[in-house]
């Protein structure tokens, strides 16, 4: 038997079964009394995997009456969507369809847009998982018109139901009577740091590997830590990666990135190169944003393990390049200002539709005059960006130098 399969055979059929999302699915759940009421939305499943947002949304199909459908949308296509929602016209789609759509932030604004005009007019309903923040991802439309339910680590003590269940169907199947302690049960469970699925997996081989009585040492001998983070080396993963790009050390940079990827974090190491781009990169190579950007949406059409190849090119190209934290320094100083309450008093000239004394640049030599932008009420010398010492914005420094001492260039 594959192992793969026991998780499927062990899936739960009802509420009663779930694990690990009393605040969810218990008997005083909000989903479940919600349903209870006769009431179902759309609805968006937030949360780390194996914590049964799938098998959730089965169920609810299941107790609805309704017809379900599954797509994955790191391989579905606008066809793919395009065909269940066909369906919503025929007999198949007479109790109602429910599209379940998981791994939903690898859907582009296209794609998340195409579900709107069938959600409204309530031909299908939806429910969508992520393991990332929908907030970030989701189109505001669709998110507008769902409800996110956060489905959280199921606890180690939480899954011994589960891995129970897995005991005794393993023993029939096998015609054994091994056997195992709720302490053993619990420590695998613990293992798994909030997986069911992963510690489904882990007890299995452990129960082949023991002779009468599982212990926790046969589950060790199959643990190896990886595909699982905790909040703490989550960042700290994090934070090594953009250290070292910040320190040019290309070595130790593409070591972080290759570690994040290992454990399923493609999306957040987007997110923090796209950063690095501009806070550590920055203006001493302006176009390296571009081409992180670049890389990071290539790496997520492709998923892994292609994603990989994108994503160490932008690692690389942002350890081995010149470096200048210049516009961050800027960004934040004026932050700094703005926050103290001031820059209030807007020189008339810049005021929309006034533009009483303006002075258009474009009518001048080199495209510039000089006259005041910054509010009245900050010192006319204010400087908040300082050119970093790199060729690029050395070269800007002394063109915009030469230039404002252009006599010609005269205004106010």
């Amino acid at each position: 038997m594959k192992t793969a399969q026991l998780a499927d055979l062990l899936r739960p059929q009802s509420f009663d079964d779930l694990v690990g999302q009393e605040h969810l699915f218990g008997e005083r759940g909000v989903i479940r009394r919600m349903l209870s009421g006769g009431r179902i939305t759309n609805m968006i499943f937030y949360g780390p995997p194996g914590t049964g947002k799938t098998t959730a949304a089965g169920i609810i199909a299941k107790e609805s009456g309704m017809t379900f459908r599954r797509l994955n949308c790191t391989s579905a296509t606008l066809a793919d969507v395009k065909a269940v929602m066909e369906e919503s016209g025929n007999l198949f789609g007479a109790g109602g369809i429910l599209l379940y759509l998981d791994e939903i932030q690898y859907f582009n604004r296209k794609q998340q847009q195409s579900l709107l005009e069938y959600i409204e007019d309530g031909r299908i309903t939806l429910i969508a998982s992520t393991a990332d923040n929908p907030h970030f991802f989701l189109y505001h439309a669709l998110l507008s018109r769902a409800n996110v339910f956060e489905f959280k680590s199921v606890k180690g003590e939480e899954m011994i139901p589960v891995l129970r269940r897995a005991l005794d169907f393993l023993n029939r199947e096998n015609r054994l009577e091994k056997t195992a302690t709720d302490e053993v049960l619990a420590s695998v469970g613990q293992l798994a740091a909030g997986d069911v699925r992963h510690a489904i997996v882990l007890f299995e081989n452990a129960y082949h590997a023991a002779d009468t009585e599982i212990l926790i040492s046969h589950a060790l001998e199959f643990h190896r830590g990886a595909g699982v983070l905790s909040d703490d080396l989550h960042y700290d993963l994090l934070s090594c990666l953009q250290k070292s790009v910040r320190g040019s050390d290309p070595d130790a940079a593409v070591f972080y990135l290759a570690k994040l990827l290992s454990v399923g974090e493609l999306l957040s190491a987007c997110r923090r190169l796209q950063v690095m781009a501009s806070e550590d990169i920055g203006l001493a190579y302006p176009m390296a944003a571009a081409v992180v950007r670049a890389c990071c949406e290539s790496a997520k059409e492709l998923g892994m393990p292609e994603a990989q190849i994108p994503l160490a090119h932008a690692t690389i190209l942002l350890a081995t390049a010149p470096k200048s934290n210049a516009a961050n320094e800027a960004v934040e100083a004026a932050m700094r200002d703005v926050s103290a309450g001031l820059g209030q008093q807007i020189p008339e000239h810049l005021q929309s539709p006034l533009f009483r004394g303006y002075l258009y640049p474009h009518a001048y030599p080199n495209h510039y005059v000089k006259q005041r932008y910054l509010p009245l009420d900050l010192p006319s010398d204010t400087s908040y960006y300082q050119p970093g010492e790199n060729k690029t914005e050395q070269a800007a420094a002394a063109y915009w130098a030469q230039i404002r001492t252009d006599e010609t260039n005269r205004g106010k």
